[in-house]
Formats: structure tokens, sequence, C-alpha cells
């Protein structure tokens, strides 16, 4: 399929000449979708819209919408929006009024949206302490709630899935395909073909030792593959905090939106992108804050050595990743143990679920994005996310997976 979609064009030029991205996109919707009789489109250019842009549609009524279209180049799946699927399963979820699913025209639209995204809240807590305290217990318990909730869809729906159709799922594209697909070697490689990036060297991060090289992890790919039959449940796929909404004074609070990778597929990829994103990727979105997050980088001819600030955001650690580990990952490895369906290689897959967020996400050597510091820590993530550490203190990540095991 093809890089150039308009869309695709219009995500690139929001940040540089948002009137003319506009004007673009006007077009584009008239001349595609023209029983929407847009008015005007105004772009909301976001930091958590790293892959995909959103904002207001005014049709000719005066009345306002709300859009978001999701890009994703090099994309081999061909169905999204799965939005009546999450549904019909149980989660609570915003369901658009208006869907194109066709390559390069994915397009949706929904009522206003007045609601704040998760992600927005949690930027606040990021920079303001007193919000932080505000706020923290109750979102607590929301996320718990949530995810109390999401692992009992996962229970209802958990199912053995075949190859064929694991491998149409649509999730694949955030994972397997962007690892096996162009984008690596668009972000990463040399005009004559060579890769930019320390592949070889083994990792010492804060004293510990990673056990796999970047040229390992790329080469783990396999693991995650398509078609690999297997345990599945019916999932969002893509659900970060800037895919979730808080709603006040209603029963079920958090409530999910952009269904675009939903459908049945592992529930160890369904957790990737929340696990990662929302908790230590934070740099990742505001990369100008997190400047000072690397102290020394030292590279030998074998090695690459780094000291850096890997703990997140204790609001972060509190809220999100202990809930999604504690309410969901560890009942779930439990629950399939108890079932006799627990793949001898579910932390090692799920480990290159995670390798591939800060990693592909977006393109660490972009210096346009990234400055010089944050590529590193990109890399240094990724690392954390996919190899295993050794020595008495490892990393945050395989601590909690090595509890886990121990209670299998």
């Amino acid at each position: 399929m093809s890089d150039d979609s308009q869309l695709a064009q219009i995500q690139k030029l929001q940040t540089t000449d948002k009137a003319g991205a506009e004007a673009l996109l006007l077009a584009f919707v008239r001349e595609n979708f023209p029983q929407l009789r847009a008015v005007t489109m105004e772009l909301r250019p976001s930091a958590v819209s790293l892959n995909s842009f959103n904002g207001y549609l005014t049709d000719e009524t005066g009345k306002r919408f709300f859009f978001k279209t999701h890009v994703e180049p090099g994309s081999i799946v061909a169905e999204y929006y799965n939005s009546g699927l999450l549904a019909d399963a149980g989660y609570p979820i915003i369901r658009p009024v208006f869907t194109s699913t066709e390559y390069g025209k994915q397009f949706l639209v929904y009522e206003l949206i007045e609601a704040a995204s998760v992600f927005d809240i949690v930027r606040k807590m990021d920079i303001d302490p007193e919000y932080e305290y505000e706020q923290a217990g109750s979102l607590a318990a929301y996320q718990e709630d949530a995810d109390l909730a999401l692992f009992q869809i996962y229970r209802r729906t958990m199912d053995v899935q075949n190859s064929h159709d694991a491998a149409r799922a649509p999730v694949h594209q955030l994972f397997y395909h962007r690892l096996k697909g162009p984008r690596l070697r668009e972000y990463y490689s040399t005009a004559d073909g060579e890769f930019k990036l320390p592949l070889h060297k083994t990792w010492v991060i804060n004293g510990r030792h990673y056990l796999s090289t970047l040229q390992n992890l790329i080469d783990a790919q396999n693991i995650i593959h398509p078609s690999l039959a297997g345990i599945s449940i019916i999932g969002h796929g893509d659900a970060h905090n800037g895919n979730v909404f808080l709603f006040d004074a209603v029963n079920v609070p958090l409530t999910y939106f952009d269904p675009a990778f939903g459908g049945r597929h592992s529930p160890f990829l369904d957790l990737a992108k929340p696990l990662f994103h929302n908790v230590f990727a934070a740099w990742l979105y505001h990369p100008e804050d997190y400047m000072q997050s690397i102290f020394s980088v030292n590279e030998t001819a074998e090695e690459i050595h780094m000291v850096m600030d890997d703990v997140p955001a204790s609001h972060r650690l509190e809220i999100f990743y202990r809930s999604k580990v504690d309410c969901v990952l560890h009942p779930l490895v439990i629950e399939l143990k108890r079932r006799g369906w627990l793949q001898s290689n579910w932390r090692q897959y799920l480990k290159t679920a995670l390798f591939c967020c800060p990693f592909l996400t977006m393109n660490l050597t972009d210096e346009t994005r990234f400055p010089e510091q944050i590529k590193w820590l990109g890399l240094a993530w990724s690392v954390i996310m996919g190899s295993e550490s050794e020595g008495s203190e490892k990393s945050l990540l395989d601590e909690t997976l090595d509890e886990i095991e121990a209670n299998l």
C-alpha cells in the first residue's frame, strides 16, 4: 500500500503549516465525504498524536463534530475500526457517527467530545505537583475499576485463535509489521542501506547488564509473528492514555476512544501499548522536558555504558503501572496457566512487543524532533523493554515479571 496518501501529507504538514494543512483537509473531506457537508476543518496538533491527527469539523448547519484519523505508512492491514466488536464485548467506548475504513481514507467523525483525555490530565500532573495531589486519588480509583473490568472482558472473550484469523488482526500493524515492514529501514538506515545505530553492542544501563543487542531484539521479531495461532481476547489494541477519556458523573468514568486497532488478538499485544506509553514514555511526547534525564553515555568497541533516570514519575507508577500489573497482567497469566493455555515464551512475547513501542513509534534519529540525548534515551528504553537484565538488581519490568513467574 502507498505511503503517500493525502492524509499522510496533511499529518506531516499540520505542525509547520496548519492553515495549509486545513485547506488540504477540507478539500479532501469535501471530495471523499460530501455527505458530511463540511464547511471548515480545524486541526488540533497534539503531542499525543504521534501517528494520527484530529480536530473539529463544522458542517453547513453550524454544528461542530470531532474527527480523528490514524496514519500508518507502510500498512498492510486493510480492516480497521472495530468499534462495534469492542462495544459488544463490553468495552465502554465512544462510537463514531461516521466511519471510513478505506486505506488512505481512514476517517472517523464523532459527536463533539467535551471530556478531557487521560493523557491531558496526566500531563498536568507531570508539571504541577499541586494538581497531581488533587487528582491522583480519584484517577487511581477510576483506573483500577477500568482495569478490573478489562480483565473480566479478557476472561469472557478468551479463546484459541487459528493462524489465519490471527494474521488478519489490525493490532499487528503496531508491532510486527513495523519491525518487518519498511518503517525500520526508513527510520534507521542511511542512503546506502547501512544502519545508523549501534546494533551489535551490548548495553550496561545504570550498572545493569542487558543480554540482548538491538540486533538481537530486531531478529526476535518472529516471536510476535502475526500468523501464530494462540490465545486471543477482544481488545482495543492501542489503549494508551490519549485514547481514554475521563467523563464525570457517569457510571463508567474512563471511556475508550479510537478503536483503529481493535479486534481479536493476543492479550499481551493488547497490554503492550498502555504498559509502555502510560508509564515509561513521557519523554517521547515531550522530549524538551527530559533533556537532563541522561547523565552519561560512553561507547566502547563492544559496549554502551549509560547512566540515566529510569524511574518514571511516581503517579505514573502508582496509577497506571501497578493497576495494569495487579489487575490485568498478573491475573491474566494465572488464568492462562489455570486453563493450560500459557505459552512458555509469554514473557519474551510481551517484551518483544514492548520493545517496538519506544523503538518504532517515532524515528529516534529524527534530529528535527529529538535531540541527541533523547535518541539515546529512546534506544536505552528500547533495550530495557526488550532485553532481559542481569544482576541482583534487575529493571523494574524484569522484577515484575520475575514476581509473576514466581507465583505460577
